[in-house]
């Protein structure tokens, strides 16, 4: 009874039976079964022929009938028919048959257990007067298929405390448990007793299984070493291998392994491609990838397997070759959601979000209904083109379908996509409402707060991330560094910096780094930017670029060029954004020669037509007073934008020539380039200077009414200073009232400074008591009174427009 198990017995999930379809019997052939056993037509089954579906075999005194009736209860498991199991189970019982003959016992616990009543495989189990090795086999592989590893190794262990012998098949049943519990010291204690048994040279499936545990815990040495020590290797043993190698990133060795199996002359399976297409996908080899679908094809897979087809299509997109995986898709002759998810996310992936869409519209138009993964990718399609209208359609969909409280990585998806599109409210109201969060949910908040300006916002969020107890990881911290940054809150930032410290978060993570460098620099700590960016150990040209550009911004453009010679003689590549830095720093130090040297390095590489570098070039030619140059460069731009109109209008401004920067302000406007608040700053100060009113007030009506800028405190600036000049006084106080007293000093100083031109002293202390009171440290204010002619004789108030 406690022997080795029987070659009959099945793992859940390697059924014998071929097709779709288990086997039939005729009705009688079970009825004269009970027969033999003594048993007039044990179940109605005249009444439901159909119902069990027996292999038909004709009962004689060659098999016993016993055999028959397993049959039976093996179909029902096949059919996943519970109710005649049931039924079944009940009139063996009634009868007795359970305490005499424990094959019956046997096979409605693996009956159970392949249905997924395990509760009424637990409860037979208990009952059942005697036990063998099958009958732990089937309770302990029915865990394993419900993926209950412990319930699984606690009842393996049992049953060796009772004596009974581990079979072949249960030493795989509780390896697959070692496997689901990622255990590896039970699985190589179990290694240790199957090799003390000697069993591993005659059960090949052993070998198999010790490779397949060793690999799913992530073992791959381990896996590679027992795999070499096999005398015999089948396809599912080379598949086992693959499968490891593929799942955690060694695809190189996944496509090794590959080509030794076909050498080794042992044929690839369906399994065999579906993971080796999937090792080509994440490394983007597409050659190996071509040459695996004309095998597949020669096999003829692609007419009758789905799954290697969705397979062979993502490898395709993976590798960016959308038309070949359109073409896949065209060619399959029947395609199911996983098929369509595979086109969406190649064509999000690269960057291809309106045919994204496209798809999913005619998926559903087609008559598939999306699931958590279509949703995923394609509202990552509507936040990076900031379709909202369309993701607010997708959001409903989502609702009607009950995923927002379900699935967290699609509430994950939708608090993205609103905070890329800038509707950070909506985003906050779907994260408040979720059922669940992690710190995925949160970081696409912060991201969202960080980008769009409100440093404010995405502290608080953290700090409410923190409260839930969620642990920030490298992109949440990144995100987090950014908002610092931006509002220059060095003491968060350094906090920050502690935390990844004390994460040794550094080490490895570049992008953190370089998120760091410029979080100091931003905040003006150059000493300190200067210091992480020397004990980084791995630099890019996006760290350098954070570095340069914060010496540019502080006005240490000298130290900028310096540090970007470093940066050629370390090796480093720059980029766009490094020429664009470099640039301005040689317009702001009027350096012509250093930087008519970046424009020669520029035109070698074929990238002044970069529409953000010929605006620097613009730019830095304005700023050196090569007007001539900057207009030639201008003109051989393609295309020109509100910044390349802005450089060449400020060029103008700053040589004089007001009228030409009207006119190429006109220009502008009618090539449908909006002006910005830039273009009219430029603007506002070529009036003030030139002393142009009227000019001036139009320039700010327009700018408020037509384009909708609020001026900010350089607009009122420009104003006042244009209002008091003119000696309009009245005007210009006006203007001064409509800024918050906090904002109104630098106003208050251009005023000052129009009274002292036009020798109103008595208008000038007002001015300066106005200006002392909102800050009596207010030092522009003293020098400007110090300026002032006390001598001169006070002018009357008439005398001026108040």
């Amino acid at each position: 009874m406690e022997g080795v198990a029987h070659a009959t017995f099945s793992i859940p999930g390697q059924s014998k039976v071929q097709g779709s379809r288990p086997p039939k019997v005729q009705t009688h052939v079970y009825t004269e079964a009970m027969q033999a056993i003594g048993e007039q037509n044990l179940l109605s089954l005249n009444e439901e022929p159909k119902r069990v579906g027996l292999k038909h075999t004709a009962c004689n005194n060659e098999v016993h009938p016993n055999a028959h009736i397993i049959d039976v209860i093996k179909s029902c498991a096949a059919r996943k028919d519970l109710h005649q199991a049931y039924k079944i189970h009940s009139d063996l019982a009634d009868r007795g048959l359970l305490q005499t003959d424990i094959s019956f016992g046997n096979a409605l616990i693996s009956m159970y257990s392949k249905c997924g009543d395990l509760s009424a495989a637990e409860e037979l189990f208990e009952k059942l007067p005697a036990r063998n090795v099958i009958t732990w086999n089937s309770l302990i592989s029915g865990y394993v298929q419900s993926g209950l590893g412990y319930d699984a190794l606690n009842s393996f262990s049992r049953m060796q405390d009772l004596g009974i012998i581990p079979s072949s098949v249960t030493f795989v049943c509780a390896l697959k448990a070692c496997s689901l519990l990622k255990s590896v010291e039970k699985g190589e204690e179990l290694h240790a007793e199957i090799i003390r048994h000697g069993m591993l040279e005659r059960h090949e499936m052993l070998g198999t299984a010790l490779v397949d545990m060793y690999a799913k815990c992530r073992m791959l040495s381990k896996a590679q070493a027992v795999f070499d020590a096999l005398k015999r290797r089948d396809v599912v043993t080379w598949n086992a291998l693959i499968t490891g190698y593929t799942q955690f990133g060694k695809a190189k060795d996944a496509l090794r392994c590959y080509k030794l199996m076909q050498n080794e002359g042992v044929s690839p399976s369906a399994v065999t491609f579906i993971c080796i297409l999937k090792a080509c996908g994440s490394m983007g080899a597409l050659k190996e990838g071509r040459e695996i679908h004309v095998e597949i094809n020669r096999q003829g897979l692609l007419d009758s397997d789905i799954v290697v087809g969705n397979a062979l299509l993502d490898m395709y997109a993976k590798c960016g070759c959308l038309d070949l995986a359109q073409q896949v898709f065209e060619e399959l002759p029947k395609q199911d959601v996983t098929t369509w998810n595979a086109l969406i996310t190649g064509y999000v992936h690269h960057g291809f979000a309106d045919d994204a869409l496209r798809c999913y519209a005619y998926m559903q138009k087609r008559g598939f209904t999306p699931d958590a993964i279509t949703f995923i990718c394609i509202l990552k399609a509507c936040g990076s083109l900031k379709a909202i209208g369309r993701g607010e359609e997708i959001r409903h969909d989502i609702e009607r379908q009950g995923l927002l409280g379900k699935d967290i990585k699609v509430g994950n998806a939708l608090v993205d996509m609103y905070a890329k599109c800038g509707a950070l409210e909506k985003a906050r109201g779907v994260l408040k409402n979720l059922p669940a969060r992690n710190v995925i949910t949160w970081t696409a908040l912060i991201a969202g707060y960080a980008e769009y300006g409100y440093g404010g916002e995405a502290l608080c969020c953290f700090a409410e991330m923190k409260e839930e107890g969620h642990s920030a990881n490298s992109v949440t911290l990144i995100c987090v560094l950014k908002a610092c940054g931006n509002m220059q809150a060095l003491k968060m930032g350094e906090e920050v910096h502690e935390t990844i410290k004390d994460q040794g978060l550094l080490e490895n993570d570049v992008v953190l780094g370089t998120a760091l460098v410029d979080m100091y620099a931003k905040c003006g700590v150059l000493a300190k930017a200067q210091a992480v960016f020397d004990m980084l150990p791995v630099r890019n040209t996006v760290t350098w670029n954070a570095l340069i550009a914060g010496y540019i911004q502080h006005g240490a453009d000298d130290e900028a060029l310096l540090w970007f010679s470093c940066m050629l003689d370390e090796g480093a590549l720059p980029d766009e954004v490094t020429y664009i830095n470099v640039l301005k720093a040689c317009g702001n130090l009027g350096s012509a020669k250093k930087g008519k040297e970046i424009h020669d390095e520029l035109d070698r590489r074929h990238v002044e037509d970069n529409l953000d570098v010929g605006n620097a070039l613009v730019d830095f030619y304005v700023k050196c007073g090569d007007l001539e140059k900057a207009k030639e460069i201008f003109k051989r731009l393609s295309v020109r934008n509100v910044a390349t109109w802005t450089a060449l209008v400020c060029g103008y401004s700053q040589v004089g020539k007001i009228n030409m920067a009207f006119s190429s302000f006109h220009k502008m406007i009618e090539e449908d380039v909006e002006p910005n608040e830039v273009t009219f700053m430029v603007l506002l100060t070529a009036c003030s200077h030139e002393g142009l009113i009227e000019k001036g007030e139009s320039l700010f009506h327009i700018m408020c009414t037509y384009y909708g800028i609020s001026p900010n405190l350089e607009h009122y600036t420009c104003m006042v200073d244009i209002f008091s000049r003119a000696g309009l006084f009245g005007t210009a106080l006006t203007l001064i009232g409509q800024v918050p007293p906090s904002d109104s000093l630098l106003l208050w100083s251009a005023f000052m400074g129009a009274c002292r031109e036009w020798k109103n002293v008595a208008l000038a202390r007002w001015a300066f008591e106005h200006a002392v009171g909102v800050d009596e440290k207010f030092a522009a204010a003293y020098l400007c009174m110090s300026n002032t002619p006390l001598s001169t004789a006070l002018h009357d108030e008439e005398d001026y427009e108040l």
